[in-house]
């Protein structure tokens, strides 16, 4: 008896991928639209866009599932892989429990409708995998390991054979937990020198004022003991990435590479403040310090230096005073002022031009009700330069003069700031003034050995200077000080500079793809980004970064590309040919 296939319906062999959030019925129920605004940003920002890039094409999804077919398994295994590491590094960055996903492939016949949705076992047997697959990780069937294992530069575990409800026969599964957050990050050694991360205040008072009030307690305390040269102190972007997590001491010194955590809470009724700390050696969970401040609104600084003198005290009582004197730096002469510095310095540091719209607009705020505050007047500075930079600016010269101004006006007023030094040596670098760049970043590190942004910048400066191989030791040091920081992207993308620089077009290629990985709003890495694919040979996946450039940036031209960033002339022309190449409009 023959079989007929209906009008409009197709077959082919293609690679399934079955996709679920985990514990989607319970986040339901916790918070519904907030749980749906999720499910959404997954799907806009993380599962379209590195479809899209392995060729794939999503079929559908459901409240809590993703189908996508591949013409490709082994382009199906890399997209799965590739999702899976995205949502373990946003599992550190996230206050909020991030969401997991469960994945499963298989590799066989499916029917095509006309709509373009899939059917057949093809299909069934990718689901019935995704069930049997552990949260973060993905599971795949036999047939797929049979076409691609001996190519995998991943570590797949042979399950063996498991039936599977409503399919005949017995099917042979591999699983691979490498893209889980659990157990995935080996643990950083502990420095020899006294080392510590502050953890974000909790905020004990419904006073929403509370909340900035008690991350600027924790900042200014990672600031003050990050001065005191003997220590070894993480920055606040990493540590801030437990705001709202119930924590282990321990898995945050193992995490980190650090052997004291101070943890605390602030609590606040009308204008009196009670502050808490407590020190805790994380290698062992012991409690060595506890105590509690008390004062008002007025005194908050005041509390501050006591608690930064009291922790001093416990780990190292040798420091002299003098040490913690000089960590003061100036205090803002508006509380409010100080509140609108807090909430920029996130949006300060995701490097997006949509972020960057709302930190100016808060440190403008913060400006008009205290113009000599020299912090804001820094973080100002960084925004106008980021402008110039990343190819943002709508007026360069105008946004030049603005980044020196006030970089220059930061310096009269704290000559001695760690961060606006290097805010001005980032600045100098901007307008070309590498030498004085040079200088001021020097200074900034002589004082604050523990400021990752300045090994950063540091880095960034010697990929100009043509020193790409200093660059790279420095955006490591900038890694290890801030192993979870949400700024970690840039650092990557500073390495596969470094390698451009140095004319390495393969490895470049690898660490841009990290980079992206990391921060996938972050479009201006695919300037870069396709230059390496032309000069390491894969001209396709070159002009698809240009695509994205140019949905990022319409009308963006080689010429305005050539004025942004620093690097010396041979770099540019590198980079502007391979542009060129890739596609981009003179």
């Amino acid at each position: 008896m023959s079989h007929s296939i209906r009008p409009g319906v197709q077959r082919r062999l293609a690679a399934i991928l079955a996709a679920d959030v985990v514990g989607f019925s319970t986040l339901m129920g916790e918070d519904e639209e907030g749980t749906v605004a999720r499910v959404k940003s997954l799907r806009r920002d993380v599962i379209e866009p590195i479809v899209t890039a392995h060729r794939g094409r999503v079929v559908k999804t459901t409240g809590d599932g993703f189908l996508v077919e591949f013409g490709s398994p082994m382009e199906a295994i890399r997209c799965a892989v590739e999702v899976q590491e995205t949502l373990s590094f946003k599992a550190v960055q996230e206050p909020a429990p991030a969401l997991e996903l469960r994945i499963g492939i298989n590799l066989g016949d499916i029917i095509i409708e006309e709509d373009g949705d899939i059917y057949g076992d093809g299909v069934n047997i990718a689901a019935r995998l995704e069930q049997l697959a552990q949260p973060g990780a993905i599971c795949i069937s036999g047939k797929v390991y049979d076409e691609v294992g001996d190519r995998l530069p991943y570590g797949f575990r042979n399950e063996g054979e498991k039936s599977i409800r409503n399919i005949a026969r017995p099917i042979r599964i591999y699983s691979f937990a490498g893209g889980s957050p659990a157990g995935r990050r080996p643990a950083l050694a502990v420095p020899d020198k006294p080392s510590i991360a502050v953890l974000p205040f909790d905020t004990m008072s419904e006073n929403h004022d509370s909340g900035f009030l008690a991350d600027g307690i924790a900042e200014d305390i990672i600031a003050a003991l990050s001065r005191v040269r003997s220590f070894f102190v993480i920055a606040r972007n990493s540590t801030f990435t437990y705001k709202g997590r119930a924590v282990n001491v321990q898995e945050v010194s193992r995490d980190l590479g650090v052997r004291y955590v101070l943890e605390g809470s602030v609590r606040r009724i009308r204008d009196r403040v009670r502050i808490t700390a407590q020190l805790d050696d994380g290698t062992t969970g012991a409690h060595l310090w506890a105590d509690h401040y008390d004062g008002t609104v007025e005194d908050i600084f005041d509390l501050q230096d006591r608690i930064t003198a009291s922790v001093v005290g416990a780990i190292q009582p040798s420091i002299r005073a003098a040490e913690v004197e000089r960590a003061r730096r100036k205090r803002p002469d508006s509380l409010n002022a100080y509140d609108l510095v807090m909430q920029a310095l996130p949006y300060v540091w995701s490097l997006d031009v949509a972020s960057n719209r709302v930190a100016t607009k808060l440190l403008e705020e913060a400006l008009r009700l205290d113009p000599t505050y020299p912090l804001a007047l820094s973080l100002s500075s960084w925004c106008s330069g980021q402008r110039i930079i990343y190819n943002w600016s709508k007026d360069p010269a105008q946004d030049r003069r603005d980044a020196l101004d006030k970089a220059y006006a930061a310096a009269d007023l704290a000559a001695d700031d760690p961060l606006v030094l290097t805010v001005l040596g980032a600045a100098q670098t901007i307008t070309r003034e590498y030498q004085a760049g040079l200088l001021l970043l020097e200074k900034a590190l002589a004082l604050d050995p523990n400021l990752a942004w300045a090994w950063n910048r540091s880095g960034w400066l010697r990929n100009f200077l043509d020193d790409p191989d200093t660059g790279i030791e420095h955006f490591e040091r900038a890694i290890r000080l801030s192993p979870f920081d949400p700024m970690i992207f840039n650092s990557y993308a500073g390495i596969g500079a470094a390698h451009f620089v140095a004319g390495r077009y393969g490895p470049a290629v690898e660490w841009y793809q990290k980079a992206r990985l990391a921060n996938p709003k972050a479009a201006w890495i695919n300037r870069f980004l396709a230059a390496a694919y032309v000069f390491s040979g894969n001209q396709e996946q070159a002009e698809a970064c240009v695509q994205k450039l140019l949905v990022a940036y319409p009308g963006l031209t080689v010429r305005a590309v050539r004025a942004a960033p620093p690097f010396s002339k041979d770099v540019i022309d590198r980079l502007c040919e391979g542009l060129r190449r890739a596609g981009l409009p003179e």
